[in-house]
């Protein structure tokens, strides 16, 4: 029997949606903002650095520290307007297209609901994931 992680099934953002919406926070909440990250065939560091060894990606093995996760999500908490944070992380072998996290914040006005997404996606992928490309 293998030990390797299987990739998950994604969540529905419109029922994360209809979920938030319901909750009694909400009547405090004038935006709700989502993410969808996706495994590109670009690799990283094209993107981010400019750096093109004329390499494509064609998969990635991705996995998560939960207790970081976990922190990072309370810490957005604490931020000024936000009620509402909900993550999920895919793990595994993932293939082109293939989702590798959604987040949603809920908050009183635009500029605490998009500080709080930058925030939060940008602290996961630099503090909580390993993301291991594979290139063709």
């Amino acid at each position: 029997m293998s030990c390797e992680k299987m990739k998950k099934v994604p969540p529905s953002i419109d029922q994360w949606l209809k979920e938030a919406k319901s909750d009694p926070a909400a009547l405090q909440e004038g935006m709700f903002l989502a993410h969808n990250g996706v495994v590109r065939q670009t690799p990283k560091v094209k993107v981010r650095q400019g750096f093109d060894d004329g390499s494509l990606v064609k998969g990635m093995e991705f996995a998560y520290d939960e207790a970081k996760v976990d922190a990072a999500i309370a810490e957005t908490y604490k931020m000024d307007g936000i009620f509402h944070v909900r993550v999920w992380l895919n793990e595994g072998q993932l293939e082109l297209g293939d989702d590798i996290m959604y987040v949603l914040i809920g908050g009183d006005i635009r500029p605490h609901v998009i500080d709080a997404l930058q925030f939060l996606v940008g602290k996961i992928k630099n503090e909580c994931v390993t993301e291991i490309e594979q290139k063709m």
